[in-house]
């Protein structure tokens, strides 16, 4: 047991079943504002979803008016298999609420397309998170659940979260569950999020009474909780919904994403291999290989020593760090992803399984192009490449450079000596700003160009061995 947690005593030896729907109905009345409850599909949000449940179809009619919204993040990368389950729930909950007069409303959140993790990882070069650079949680899950609350709060003045966590479930977790708890009430404040509200019916269950609830009441939209059950054979966490950063990395649950390396192994879905998923293979050798490329001994392999921003840190050690995926690497990684979703659409369960969205490729191929001189315009390439036909790229009006171009201003720049990408960034600022009513920015844009770190890896580092060497 972790020091400073309370002992998982159950909490059936103190309340009944009925004592808690008793309570989830008393703040249901007591209080007018919205629910907005966070489901994840794991044991956990489903007990939690099942109890408001219960609790609010034993009121009469005239009584269960207030709205009661369940939302389901939706980061882009969660398994097939999870992305069904959930989906099918949320759409059960949906259809049984409307028949029996409930007032639930589920629905899926996500990431805007710009937070999107394949626009960042691929798109951008964004190093596949890490605990010390853990990028993914605020863009894929914290900022769509905020958003979707903020709205509510215009709407309705303020709201209340209806959450599954549990004060065992970690020190922090209990301390922040303590701190925001308004005095002699169920609710606590929410930690950064104004009008908004937290309430905890599971606070104080232990893990043994969510699957003593789950498994001793049958669920009342229709899904089975010992198929859940049978989910958590090798791994009993999830990740609920996620409202804060003290919110624990959850790589190896099995609601997790499966590109998580955060955590050092997905334990799950080797299991659900072991069980007999060997379509998802694929999906775990791609996830071990974004752990590589966080690994100090194989990351220069991966990533460049230049960031976005074209500066280069040297650290205490003497080295450079690793900043963004190289652009030869960025391209292997989406010829990869898009191989996988066709493997997986063809021998697994789901033939219209989708890793990565068309809307997705669109702006990975924008970035590339404005941002990372790919004037090849890989991206339709690669998609040929792997699936044999054209989707139907629009066609570019905007006056975007070519491989003609290209090849032109390389043998120019290699006749004056100067960087091909220096000179390459330039025009493309230059063509930004061509047709605007104001100049003003481009003066500073290509200033900022000419800052950057233009010289190759190679001569960077060869000019910091001698400058070692020099320095003894």
């Amino acid at each position: 047991m972790t020091i400073g947690l309370p002992k998982e005593n159950s909490v059936f030896e103190q309340r009944t079943i009925e004592d808690i729907y008793s309570e989830i109905r008393d703040i249901y009345q007591r209080y007018p504002q919205p629910w907005v409850l966070g489901y994840s599909g794991g044991k956990d949000s489903t007990a939690v979803l099942q109890l408001v449940w219960k609790a609010i179809e034993g009121l009469p009619p005239g009584e269960r008016q207030k709205n009661v919204f369940v939302i389901a993040s939706d980061t882009g990368v969660e398994t097939p298999v999870i992305v069904d389950y959930i989906n099918n729930t949320l759409h059960r909950i949906n259809e049984t609420a409307e028949e029996r007069g409930l007032p639930f409303q589920a629905e899926k959140i996500g990431p805007t397309l710009n937070d999107s993790f394949w626009v960042n990882l691929i798109g951008r070069g964004y190093p596949s998170p890490t605990a010390r650079f853990r990028w993914c949680t605020d863009r894929l899950k914290i900022n769509p659940a905020n958003r979707f609350i903020e709205e509510k709060v215009t709407q309705h003045g303020e709201v209340i979260m209806v959450l599954g966590v549990r004060k065992t479930e970690s020190a922090t977790r209990m301390q922040l569950m303590n701190t925001y708890q308004v005095r002699d009430h169920l609710l606590r404040r929410h930690a950064s999020l104004r009008g908004a509200y937290v309430y905890a019916p599971i606070a104080d269950f232990s893990a043994d009474d969510v699957w003593t609830y789950l498994l001793q009441v049958p669920s009342p939209w229709g899904s089975k909780n010992r198929d859940l059950a049978a989910l958590y054979r090798s791994a009993d966490s999830e990740c609920p919904l996620v409202i804060d950063t003290s919110t624990p990395p959850c790589g190896n649950s099995r609601f997790g994403c499966w590109v998580c390396t955060v955590a050092e192994r997905d334990s799950s879905m080797e299991a659900l291999i072991d069980s007999g998923q060997e379509w998802m293979e694929p999906l775990l050798e791609f996830r071990e290989l974004l752990a590589r490329s966080t690994d100090p001994e194989h990351k220069r392999k991966f990533r460049d020593i230049r960031g976005r921003d074209g500066r280069v840190i040297l650290m205490k050690n003497g080295k450079f760090a690793a900043r963004t995926y190289k652009p030869e690497v960025s391209k292997q990684m989406l010829e990869q992803v898009l191989q996988i979703q066709k493997e997986i659409r063809e021998n697994g369960p789901d033939p219209y399984a989708t890793l990565i969205s068309m809307k997705e490729l669109l702006e990975i191929r924008r970035i590339w192009r404005v941002e990372r001189q790919d004037w090849e315009d890989s991206v339709p390439k690669i998609f040929y490449k792997v699936n044999g036909y054209d989707p139907g790229w629009p066609v570019d009006d905007d006056g975007y450079f070519d491989m003609d171009h290209k090849a032109l201003l390389d043998s120019v720049c290699r006749e004056h000596d100067v960087p091909f990408e220096l000179i390459a960034r330039m025009l493309e600022a230059e063509r930004q700003a061509r047709g605007m009513a104001r100049r003003a920015g481009i003066h500073k844009a290509l200033a900022a160009e000419l800052v950057r770190e233009w010289r190759s890896e190679t001569e960077i580092l060869a000019e910091a061995r001698q400058l070692s060497l020099f320095n003894r």
